[in-house]
Protein backbone atom coordinates (compact mmCIF):
# COMPACT_ATOMS: atom_id res chain seq x y z
CA UNK A 1 0.00 0.00 0.00
CA UNK A 2 1.15 3.47 -0.90
CA UNK A 3 2.25 5.70 1.39
CA UNK A 4 0.27 8.51 3.00
CA UNK A 5 0.61 12.23 3.42
CA UNK A 6 -1.36 12.55 6.74
CA UNK A 7 -1.76 15.12 9.44
CA UNK A 8 -1.15 13.93 12.73
CA UNK A 9 -4.65 12.82 14.05
CA UNK A 10 -6.01 14.66 17.04
CA UNK A 11 -7.99 11.90 18.62
CA UNK A 12 -6.85 11.09 22.35
CA UNK A 13 -5.25 7.68 21.51
CA UNK A 14 -3.76 6.16 24.16
CA UNK A 15 -2.15 2.77 24.89
CA UNK A 16 -2.40 1.30 28.07
CA UNK A 17 0.03 -0.59 30.37
CA UNK A 18 -1.22 -4.32 30.94
CA UNK A 19 0.52 -6.34 33.37
CA UNK A 20 -1.26 -9.62 31.27
CA UNK A 21 0.37 -8.99 28.03
CA UNK A 22 -0.17 -12.96 26.98
CA UNK A 23 -4.06 -11.97 27.08
CA UNK A 24 -4.01 -9.14 24.35
CA UNK A 25 -5.22 -9.66 21.13
CA UNK A 26 -5.03 -7.70 18.06
CA UNK A 27 -8.23 -6.94 16.16
CA UNK A 28 -10.31 -4.86 13.46
CA UNK A 29 -13.05 -2.67 14.89
CA UNK A 30 -16.32 -3.62 12.29
CA UNK A 31 -18.87 -1.09 13.74
CA UNK A 32 -19.45 1.22 17.09
CA UNK A 33 -22.53 1.57 18.23
CA UNK A 34 -21.77 3.70 21.17
CA UNK A 35 -21.83 1.77 24.10
CA UNK A 36 -20.40 -1.71 22.49
CA UNK A 37 -18.32 -2.19 19.44
CA UNK A 38 -17.99 -4.94 17.35
CA UNK A 39 -14.43 -6.35 17.07
CA UNK A 40 -13.40 -9.28 14.85
CA UNK A 41 -10.28 -11.42 15.68
CA UNK A 42 -7.62 -12.82 14.35
CA UNK A 43 -9.45 -16.02 13.32
CA UNK A 44 -12.71 -14.08 11.54
CA UNK A 45 -14.63 -14.25 14.82
CA UNK A 46 -17.20 -11.18 16.46
CA UNK A 47 -16.15 -10.24 19.42
CA UNK A 48 -18.40 -7.36 21.44
CA UNK A 49 -15.99 -5.87 23.38
CA UNK A 50 -16.28 -2.14 25.30
CA UNK A 51 -13.79 0.51 25.24
CA UNK A 52 -11.06 1.59 28.09
CA UNK A 53 -11.50 5.37 28.95
CA UNK A 54 -9.45 7.72 27.35
CA UNK A 55 -8.87 6.22 23.89
CA UNK A 56 -11.25 8.55 22.21
CA UNK A 57 -13.96 7.88 19.87
CA UNK A 58 -13.28 4.67 18.12
CA UNK A 59 -14.45 4.02 14.27
CA UNK A 60 -14.90 0.99 12.13
CA UNK A 61 -11.50 0.38 10.73
CA UNK A 62 -9.93 0.61 13.68
CA UNK A 63 -6.98 -1.41 14.57
CA UNK A 64 -6.85 -2.20 18.45
CA UNK A 65 -5.76 -4.55 21.11
CA UNK A 66 -7.99 -5.71 23.21
CA UNK A 67 -8.62 -9.12 26.07
CA UNK A 68 -11.30 -11.05 26.53
CA UNK A 69 -13.68 -10.82 29.27
CA UNK A 70 -15.61 -13.72 28.64
CA UNK A 71 -17.53 -15.65 26.04
CA UNK A 72 -17.70 -13.38 22.84
CA UNK A 73 -16.87 -10.27 25.37
CA UNK A 74 -13.73 -8.16 25.47
CA UNK A 75 -12.09 -4.43 26.35
CA UNK A 76 -10.25 -2.45 23.81
CA UNK A 77 -7.36 -1.42 25.87
CA UNK A 78 -5.23 0.35 22.84
CA UNK A 79 -5.89 1.51 19.51
CA UNK A 80 -2.86 1.28 17.11
CA UNK A 81 -2.01 4.47 14.82
CA UNK A 82 -4.02 5.54 12.22
CA UNK A 83 -3.59 6.19 8.31
CA UNK A 84 -6.15 8.29 6.94
CA UNK A 85 -8.99 9.43 9.26
CA UNK A 86 -12.13 10.80 7.14
CA UNK A 87 -13.83 13.20 9.90
CA UNK A 88 -16.82 15.45 10.14
CA UNK A 89 -17.95 18.74 12.00
CA UNK A 90 -20.99 17.19 14.50
CA UNK A 91 -23.42 19.81 15.47
CA UNK A 92 -21.69 21.42 18.12
CA UNK A 93 -18.92 22.05 15.37
CA UNK A 94 -16.52 19.36 16.99
CA UNK A 95 -14.89 17.13 15.00
CA UNK A 96 -15.77 13.42 14.92
CA UNK A 97 -13.84 10.61 12.94
CA UNK A 98 -16.28 8.45 10.80
CA UNK A 99 -13.83 5.72 9.66
CA UNK A 100 -10.01 5.16 10.19
CA UNK A 101 -7.39 3.59 8.32
CA UNK A 102 -8.98 4.21 4.60
CA UNK A 103 -7.22 3.93 1.15
CA UNK A 104 -10.48 5.05 -0.44
CA UNK A 105 -13.57 7.78 -0.32
CA UNK A 106 -16.03 6.71 -2.79
CA UNK A 107 -18.84 9.74 -3.25
CA UNK A 108 -21.89 8.41 -4.76
CA UNK A 109 -24.68 10.63 -6.16
CA UNK A 110 -27.66 10.42 -8.41
CA UNK A 111 -29.66 11.95 -11.22
CA UNK A 112 -32.20 11.86 -8.68
CA UNK A 113 -32.07 13.44 -5.46
CA UNK A 114 -30.04 15.99 -7.47
CA UNK A 115 -26.69 16.39 -8.07
CA UNK A 116 -25.43 18.32 -5.21
CA UNK A 117 -22.12 19.41 -6.83
CA UNK A 118 -21.31 21.27 -3.67
CA UNK A 119 -21.17 18.34 -1.57
CA UNK A 120 -19.24 16.37 -3.91
CA UNK A 121 -16.20 19.31 -3.56
CA UNK A 122 -16.56 18.79 0.06
CA UNK A 123 -15.80 15.40 0.00
CA UNK A 124 -13.11 15.08 -2.50
CA UNK A 125 -11.79 18.15 -0.39
CA UNK A 126 -11.51 15.69 2.58
CA UNK A 127 -10.02 12.83 0.78
CA UNK A 128 -7.46 15.26 -0.74
CA UNK A 129 -6.39 16.50 2.80
CA UNK A 130 -5.98 13.67 4.53
CA UNK A 131 -4.25 11.94 1.85
CA UNK A 132 -6.53 9.09 0.37
CA UNK A 133 -8.19 8.31 -3.39
CA UNK A 134 -11.12 9.67 -4.22
CA UNK A 135 -14.10 8.56 -6.75
CA UNK A 136 -17.06 9.86 -7.79
CA UNK A 137 -19.98 7.57 -8.55
CA UNK A 138 -23.35 8.88 -10.59
CA UNK A 139 -25.35 5.95 -9.60
CA UNK A 140 -29.03 5.14 -10.74
CA UNK A 141 -28.07 5.57 -14.42
CA UNK A 142 -30.87 3.86 -15.93
CA UNK A 143 -32.78 6.93 -14.86
CA UNK A 144 -31.32 8.98 -18.09
CA UNK A 145 -31.81 8.89 -21.52
CA UNK A 146 -29.60 9.48 -23.82
CA UNK A 147 -30.26 13.33 -23.81
CA UNK A 148 -29.85 13.69 -20.25
CA UNK A 149 -26.55 10.69 -19.88
CA UNK A 150 -25.13 13.56 -22.19
CA UNK A 151 -25.93 16.41 -20.35
CA UNK A 152 -24.77 15.06 -16.49
CA UNK A 153 -21.64 13.38 -18.90
CA UNK A 154 -20.54 17.09 -19.81
CA UNK A 155 -21.64 18.18 -16.07
CA UNK A 156 -19.36 15.85 -14.39
CA UNK A 157 -16.52 16.33 -16.89
CA UNK A 158 -14.80 18.69 -14.72
CA UNK A 159 -14.06 16.41 -12.41
CA UNK A 160 -12.54 13.75 -14.91
CA UNK A 161 -10.60 16.75 -16.34
CA UNK A 162 -8.60 17.29 -13.30
CA UNK A 163 -7.58 13.31 -12.90
CA UNK A 164 -10.56 11.78 -10.62
CA UNK A 165 -12.14 8.29 -11.56
CA UNK A 166 -15.87 8.87 -12.72
CA UNK A 167 -17.88 5.85 -13.03
CA UNK A 168 -21.80 5.69 -14.05
CA UNK A 169 -23.22 2.70 -12.04
CA UNK A 170 -27.02 1.17 -12.39
CA UNK A 171 -27.50 -2.26 -10.24
CA UNK A 172 -31.35 -2.66 -12.33
CA UNK A 173 -29.46 -1.74 -16.09
CA UNK A 174 -25.93 -3.49 -14.58
CA UNK A 175 -24.19 -0.82 -15.50
CA UNK A 176 -20.53 -0.16 -14.28
CA UNK A 177 -20.96 -2.28 -11.46
CA UNK A 178 -18.40 -4.42 -12.63
CA UNK A 179 -16.03 -1.27 -13.14
CA UNK A 180 -16.96 -0.30 -9.46
CA UNK A 181 -15.86 -3.52 -8.06
CA UNK A 182 -12.52 -3.74 -9.46
CA UNK A 183 -11.77 0.13 -8.38
CA UNK A 184 -13.07 -1.55 -4.82
CA UNK A 185 -10.86 -4.38 -4.58
CA UNK A 186 -7.84 -4.97 -2.44
CA UNK A 187 -8.58 -1.35 -1.00
CA UNK A 188 -10.67 -0.13 2.30
CA UNK A 189 -13.09 2.11 0.68
CA UNK A 190 -15.92 4.38 2.31
CA UNK A 191 -19.16 5.11 0.83
CA UNK A 192 -20.91 8.47 1.24
CA UNK A 193 -23.30 10.58 0.28
CA UNK A 194 -26.94 11.96 0.23
CA UNK A 195 -29.86 9.77 1.27
CA UNK A 196 -31.74 8.08 -1.84
CA UNK A 197 -28.58 8.31 -4.22
CA UNK A 198 -28.79 4.23 -3.82
CA UNK A 199 -25.89 3.13 -1.80
CA UNK A 200 -27.76 0.70 -0.41
CA UNK A 201 -28.81 -1.26 -3.77
CA UNK A 202 -25.20 -0.78 -4.76
CA UNK A 203 -23.72 -2.42 -1.34
CA UNK A 204 -26.13 -5.54 -2.01
CA UNK A 205 -24.82 -6.21 -5.50
CA UNK A 206 -20.66 -5.98 -4.20
CA UNK A 207 -21.70 -8.07 -1.53
CA UNK A 208 -23.89 -11.58 -2.22
CA UNK A 209 -23.91 -12.78 1.04
CA UNK A 210 -25.02 -9.19 2.80
CA UNK A 211 -27.69 -10.57 4.48
CA UNK A 212 -25.20 -13.30 5.81
CA UNK A 213 -23.08 -10.50 7.28
CA UNK A 214 -25.92 -8.61 9.08
CA UNK A 215 -27.10 -11.45 10.65
CA UNK A 216 -23.84 -12.06 12.17
CA UNK A 217 -23.58 -8.67 13.00
CA UNK A 218 -26.87 -8.40 14.94
CA UNK A 219 -26.25 -12.27 16.82
CA UNK A 220 -23.06 -10.90 17.68
CA UNK A 221 -24.13 -7.38 18.79
CA UNK A 222 -26.67 -8.28 21.28
CA UNK A 223 -29.15 -5.75 20.02
CA UNK A 224 -31.60 -7.96 17.63
CA UNK A 225 -32.02 -6.56 14.29
CA UNK A 226 -28.72 -4.60 12.87
CA UNK A 227 -28.73 -1.23 12.34
CA UNK A 228 -28.51 0.83 9.48
CA UNK A 229 -27.42 4.01 11.29
CA UNK A 230 -24.47 2.74 12.06
CA UNK A 231 -21.18 3.15 10.42
CA UNK A 232 -20.24 -0.35 9.20
CA UNK A 233 -17.37 -2.17 7.50
CA UNK A 234 -17.96 -5.07 5.52
CA UNK A 235 -15.66 -7.46 3.95
CA UNK A 236 -15.40 -7.89 -0.36
CA UNK A 237 -15.41 -11.11 -1.81
CA UNK A 238 -12.76 -10.36 -4.01
CA UNK A 239 -10.41 -8.65 -1.13
CA UNK A 240 -10.63 -5.15 0.72
CA UNK A 241 -13.07 -3.45 2.56
CA UNK A 242 -16.25 -1.79 2.16
CA UNK A 243 -16.98 0.71 4.97
CA UNK A 244 -20.60 1.71 4.41
CA UNK A 245 -21.49 5.01 5.63
CA UNK A 246 -25.23 6.49 6.47
CA UNK A 247 -26.40 9.02 4.36
CA UNK A 248 -26.18 12.21 5.40
CA UNK A 249 -27.99 15.59 4.45
CA UNK A 250 -24.78 17.74 4.57
CA UNK A 251 -20.93 16.84 5.34
CA UNK A 252 -19.29 19.55 7.09
CA UNK A 253 -15.45 19.74 6.90
CA UNK A 254 -13.63 20.99 9.80
CA UNK A 255 -12.16 24.15 9.85
CA UNK A 256 -8.90 24.85 8.04
CA UNK A 257 -6.30 27.80 6.40
CA UNK A 258 -6.90 29.58 3.36
CA UNK A 259 -3.65 27.73 1.88
CA UNK A 260 -4.59 24.53 2.90
CA UNK A 261 -7.99 24.45 1.66
CA UNK A 262 -6.89 25.23 -1.79
CA UNK A 263 -4.35 22.78 -1.91
CA UNK A 264 -7.50 20.29 -1.34
CA UNK A 265 -8.64 21.77 -4.99
CA UNK A 266 -6.23 20.10 -6.99
CA UNK A 267 -6.51 21.70 -10.28
CA UNK A 268 -5.51 24.98 -8.03
CA UNK A 269 -1.94 24.06 -7.16
CA UNK A 270 0.20 24.93 -10.08
CA UNK A 271 -1.31 28.29 -9.53
CA UNK A 272 -1.09 28.58 -6.39
CA UNK A 273 2.32 30.61 -5.20
CA UNK A 274 1.63 32.94 -8.26
CA UNK A 275 -0.27 35.68 -6.72
CA UNK A 276 0.98 39.24 -6.18
CA UNK A 277 0.63 38.59 -2.35
CA UNK A 278 2.29 35.61 -0.50
CA UNK A 279 -0.98 35.73 2.03
CA UNK A 280 -3.63 35.90 -1.11
CA UNK A 281 -6.76 34.17 0.53
CA UNK A 282 -8.29 33.73 -3.40
CA UNK A 283 -11.23 36.32 -2.70
CA UNK A 284 -10.68 39.24 -4.11
CA UNK A 285 -7.08 40.09 -3.51
CA UNK A 286 -5.77 41.87 -6.91
CA UNK A 287 -3.74 39.79 -9.32
CA UNK A 288 -4.64 36.70 -8.42
CA UNK A 289 -3.75 34.10 -9.90
CA UNK A 290 -6.42 31.81 -9.41
CA UNK A 291 -8.94 34.48 -9.98
CA UNK A 292 -6.59 34.92 -13.48
CA UNK A 293 -6.68 31.27 -14.27
CA UNK A 294 -10.57 30.95 -13.73
CA UNK A 295 -11.03 33.84 -16.47
CA UNK A 296 -8.75 32.42 -18.71
CA UNK A 297 -11.03 28.87 -18.20
CA UNK A 298 -8.15 27.38 -17.10
CA UNK A 299 -9.73 26.26 -14.22
CA UNK A 300 -13.05 25.86 -12.94
CA UNK A 301 -15.43 29.18 -11.91
CA UNK A 302 -17.74 27.11 -10.21
CA UNK A 303 -15.14 25.17 -8.10
CA UNK A 304 -13.48 28.40 -7.06
CA UNK A 305 -16.98 29.49 -6.01
CA UNK A 306 -17.29 26.73 -3.69
CA UNK A 307 -13.91 27.44 -2.37
CA UNK A 308 -14.65 31.20 -1.57
CA UNK A 309 -18.02 29.50 -0.20
CA UNK A 310 -16.40 27.04 1.89
CA UNK A 311 -13.46 29.37 3.08
CA UNK A 312 -16.07 32.18 4.17
CA UNK A 313 -18.00 29.56 6.53
CA UNK A 314 -14.70 28.07 7.99
CA UNK A 315 -13.88 31.70 8.75
CA UNK A 316 -17.80 32.21 10.54
CA UNK A 317 -16.88 28.59 12.57
CA UNK A 318 -13.58 29.16 13.37
CA UNK A 319 -14.22 30.46 17.47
Amino acid sequence: MPAKHTSPDPDPIETSHNNRPAQQANGLVIVNYGKALLVEDSDGDLQRCVARRNLGQIVSGDRVSWEHTGTGEGVISAVAPRSAVLRRLDITRKARPLAANIDQIVVVSAPQPALDEFLIDKYLIAAELIGTNPVLVINKSDLLDTDAREALDARVSNYADIGYRVLFTSVLADDGIDSLAEVLAGKTSILVGQSGVGKSSLIKRLLPDLDIAIGRLSAASGQGRHTTTATTLYHLPHGGNLIDSPGVRDFRLEPTQAAELAHGFREFRPFLGQCKFHNCRHVNEPECALSAAASRGEISKRRLENYRNLLQWMTEATP
